[in-house]
């Protein structure tokens, strides 16, 4: 099967593009958001193929994976037809939930994907065909240490999406434990007492830096189930996390912390951090419910059932 999809997500795409087909991917010469080509940062396998978009118009393409309003436009532009269409919808949803309605609510032709089914319940997706496949993770392995007695937080642009991410709650937590913050534009936050830190790094370094703290901390408001959670529980990492969204799903007993008490989840923190058996033993039992729920042979199992369907 040769599947149309652009690079915008490049986590979740590392996961979709291990499976069996030909992933053509725009790319035009300035390398903008349409175009972005094959990603640079992550290990993806040859099947990926950059095309430019003079070339999709004499191009086999079996389905399109959308995942952003206005591709529908570039399919008609770039394809001059309409294969069939399958809207990837990472996110939740923003501002006046539930009322909410998906971009793809009522478009003919057009199979909705969500990644969560607290995503699916939130969105107003019309009469659309809707369906729910939960993520797949490329597994980086058991490399936790927690050599380090600091709480690991992953987030980019902490800064500008505030509340969202949780941002004014990392102060609380500092106080609990050093914390390191890893993302893009973490350099702007200036909010946290020495001896925290922000750390900007290649994809290829933050798995194994986040495996030296001892827990993994995920603060997050609103937001869909981050890929940075799932990742930190297959290395090994104990979770202390908001109950919000998908995280009371993703995070079972066993594997961390979960409540919207913050005095519950600081002291959780001070506990990992003070007890390296305890966080072990927590972690390992993160990594076991990530690999039996999130393994990556769950996720293309799904999303090949789903491309049948939708191409038969």
């Amino acid at each position: 099967m040769r599947i149309l999809i652009w690079h915008v997500h490049g986590s979740w795409t590392t996961s979709f593009v291990q499976g069996p087909h030909t992933y053509l991917v725009p790319v035009t010469p300035d390398r903008g958001p349409d175009g972005l080509g094959r990603a640079r940062t992550f290990d993806w396998p040859d099947s990926v193929v950059e095309l430019p978009p003079d070339r999709l118009r004499d191009t086999d393409i079996d389905v399109v994976v959308l995942q952003r309003p206005h591709e529908l436009a570039l399919v008609d532009r770039w394809l001059g037809r309409r294969p069939p269409l399958v809207y990837l919808e990472h996110n939740a949803p923003h501002g006046n939930v539930p009322d909410i309605r998906h971009p793809a609510a009522d478009v003919p032709g057009v199979t909705l994907v969500h990644v969560t089914h607290f995503n699916r319940l939130m969105w107003d997706n019309g009469t659309t065909p809707t369906e729910v496949v939960e993520h797949g993770v490329v597994d980086p392995g058991h490399r936790w240490t927690g050599e380090l007695p600091r709480a690991a937080v992953v987030v980019n642009e902490p800064v500008r999406r505030g509340r969202t991410t949780g941002t004014d709650l990392l102060p609380a937590f500092a106080r609990a434990a050093p914390l390191d913050v890893f993302g893009m534009g973490t350099d702007r936050l200036t909010t946290l007492p020495e001896p925290c830190r922000t750390h900007e790094l290649a994809q290829a370094d933050l798995h194994t830096e986040m495996a030296r703290r001892r827990l993994y901390l995920h603060p997050v408001r609103w937001t869909s189930l981050g890929l940075s959670l799932l990742e930190a529980m297959l290395l090994g990492m104990p979770v202390v996390a908001l109950a919000t969204t998908e995280v009371t799903e993703a995070v079972p007993p066993g594997a961390g912390v979960v409540s919207n008490r913050i005095d519950v989840l600081t002291d959780a923190v001070r506990d990992f951090v003070a007890d390296p058996l305890h966080a072990r033993v927590v972690g390992d039992g993160a990594r076991a419910a990530a690999l039996a729920r999130y393994g990556l042979t769950r996720f293309l199992d799904d999303w090949e059932r789903l491309l049948k369907e939708v191409t038969r």
